[in-house]
């Protein structure tokens, strides 16, 4: 009996009668169930302030914190920004979850647009700041918040961690590493510990956020959502546990946090363990070449999570953003599974021939044609590896991915994919953008307004190895070649920006060895521009300025290696290696990382029509 009552004292070193999760000093939680075990969401009271109030399009607005728990004796209180329709009916509302990402902010717009579509939104301040009109909350307020300096007129009350730190770029004490779940002061328990994790932190205050909702009069608690992204992507998973969450929406992240040296981290932090608890209906927001919820892991989690009711959407060469048709599916997914007022079409069904006589493989591609189909388009790269790996951001970032055009047959739609090489595994997927019945706006991931009259749905991501594409005789067609681009067709669908009302555009062509220069090569671009104007095109973080003169004829523009300058005005030593290419009016660089400057500003605003790009190629110095 003492034996028993001295482990218990030693396991719970310092826990009060009111702590939320008891401090250990033994053994740590080494699974899920384990790291859960002992927290109930619902259990302690809120205690909610309102710290701020107001109205806004139609929208009811406040500033509110509430009680995220008691840690080593001392409150958690999380801040966040509250919102919904004027005019609302009780329990009438479905209620929506906000986790921004690592450097973002709670942010009002998300609590307005949602209204706007007839939702409850809580925007969570886990790392303390938050945008809304007359109570910003940047680095700087929550230093003064830290600091206790009431005095200064920019001074707000905010999210207060108390004894533990789930602060986040930056954290309250220097040597917190968020992923972490080694010990220190400011940690829960005193041994190495999933709960020390600044992810777990947050999450069960994304699952207290639940509890707020649900009990808010005009809230429907049987209705509630989550959606996050980026950091906020993974706290989307972590939060989408809770067997509240009826539907869930994780952006750039949730999908690729499985490679923590730490055993224990893998085995309770890892975004594996958490998916494998979700039942819920989850969309999954993964743009191809983002570096944080990697696409390679995509098939791996859709395997993990129980759930059958799950779809993806995927923007060819993005990264870490997205654009309207893209952005709209979190906000549509809501609408049917928690307003019951839209229907999702199906997964794309796809099959991939490999044997055929010329040695090229076929797409088929069978979409739902529940809802009026506007194009199929079919990306493939051989850029990927079988098996995504950490410390590939570059390649992740700056990925190829070839487009083919599918053509219809019947109820099926077909696209050959020639390729370059067969000692690469082949990556696949389809996109099919489906007319809305009305346009849809919302607040993206950073908040900026979109609005779109298009969605996209996206297929399984198809993975072939090397070897199976030489067991079936698949043949490299595709040949080196200098010529860039023709600026014909569909050749948009090979470049990409994150504002397609404006003209400019980037690719990652250099980046796939089909288009290397040959030594000594320049870089020409023939186009006509109306008026005259500064041109810019950019290599990586090298950037060149053309100053262009109006009219209708056509200009040529030749540059070489040392007409390219970076951030230092250095300029670049040639044009291997190049991964990236952009061409606009405007390029802003910033200094290298580690380096201190003000962000550089190359080219001005375009005056008059958009140019016209006739072709882009390498030549030979000597042809020029």
């Amino acid at each position: 009996m003492r034996t028993n009552v001295l482990l218990l004292l030693f396991c719970i070193a310092s826990a009060t009668a009111e702590d939320t999760l008891p401090r250990l000093s033994g053994p740590a939680p080494s699974t899920f169930e384990q790291m859960w075990e002992g927290f109930d969401p619902r259990a302690e009271p809120l205690e909610t302030e309102i710290l701020k109030e107001w109205e806004e399009d139609g929208t009811i607005l406040k500033v509110v914190r509430f009680r995220i728990g008691v840690f080593k004796g001392r409150k958690s209180l999380l801040a966040a920004v509250y919102g919904f329709p004027q005019g609302t009916k009780r329990h009438s509302l479905p209620g929506l979850v906000q986790i921004h990402g690592g450097g973002q902010y709670a942010d009002h717009r998300a609590c307005v647009a949602n209204a706007k579509r007839g939702y409850a939104t809580v925007s969570l301040a886990w790392a303390g700041r938050i945008s809304a009109p007359d109570y910003q909350v940047s680095p700087s307020e929550v230093q003064l918040f830290w600091d206790g300096k009431k005095g200064d007129p920019r001074y707000r009350v905010t999210t207060d961690w108390g004894a533990v730190d789930g602060y986040h770029a930056p954290g309250r004490n220097a040597g917190n590493h968020f992923p972490s779940a080694k010990s220190a002061a400011w940690t829960l328990d005193d041994v190495e510990s999933p709960r020390n994790s600044g992810w777990f932190l947050c999450a069960l205050a994304a699952r207290r956020a639940l509890t707020f909702l649900e009990r808010q009069p005009e809230v429907d608690p049987d209705r509630l959502g989550v959606y996050g992204h980026s950091m906020g992507g993974k706290l989307t998973v972590m939060a989408a546990v809770d067997k509240r969450v009826k539907a869930a929406a994780p952006s750039c992240g949730g999908i690729s946090d499985r490679d923590n040296k730490s055993a224990l981290f893998r085995s309770t932090i890892g975004d594996e363990v958490s998916l494998k608890q979700i039942d819920c209906p989850i969309m999954f927001q993964s743009p191809s070449n983002d570096f944080h919820g990697r696409i390679g892991d995509l098939p791996t989690a859709l395997s993990e999570i129980r759930s059958d009711e799950w779809r993806v959407t995927c923007s060819p060469h993005h990264n870490h953003q997205d654009t309207p048709e893209y952005e709209a599916a979190s906000i549509l997914w809501f609408d049917q599974h928690l307003r019951h007022d839209f229907k999702w079409p199906t997964t794309p069904d796809t099959s991939l021939l490999l044997k055929t006589e010329d040695g090229i493989p076929v797409l088929t591609i069978r979409p739902d044609d529940s809802r009026r189909i506007v194009t199929v388009d079919v990306y493939y790269s051989t850029q990927g590896a079988f098996y995504d790996q950490p410390g590939q951001q570059l390649n992740s970032r700056y990925r190829f991915w070839h487009h083919a055009g599918g053509t219809r047959t019947e109820d099926s739609w077909t696209a050959a994919l020639p390729l370059e090489t067969t000692d690469a595994p082949l990556w696949i997927f389809a996109n099919v953008r489906y007319a809305l019945d009305h346009p849809v706006a919302g607040a993206g991931y950073y908040y900026g307004h979109y609005e779109t009259d298009v969605v996209n749905l996206t297929s399984r991501l198809m993975k072939v190895s090397a070897e199976d594409l030489n067991a079936a005789n698949v043949r490299a067609t595709l040949t080196p070649t200098q010529l860039i681009e023709e600026f014909d067709g569909d050749w948009e669908k090979e470049w990409f920006t994150y504002r397609p009302k404006e003209w400019a555009r980037t690719t990652n062509k250099l980046n796939a060895g089909r288009w290397d220069p040959r030594e000594g090569s320049v870089l020409s671009l023939r186009l006509v521009a109306s008026q005259s104007n500064t041109l810019v095109i950019r290599l990586d973080d090298y950037v060149a300025e053309v100053q262009l003169s109006g009219g209708r004829r056509e200009q040529a523009v030749v540059l070489k290696p040392a007409d390219f300058h970076d951030f230092n005005d250095q300029s670049l030593k040639d044009f291997g290696g190049v991964r990236q290419l952009s061409i606009s009016a405007l390029e802003r660089v910033r200094p290298p990382r580690g380096q201190q400057g003000q962000v550089r500003t190359f080219g001005a605003a375009w005056k008059g029509p958009a140019p016209e790009f006739h072709r882009l190629e390498w030549k030979s110095a000597d042809s020029e």
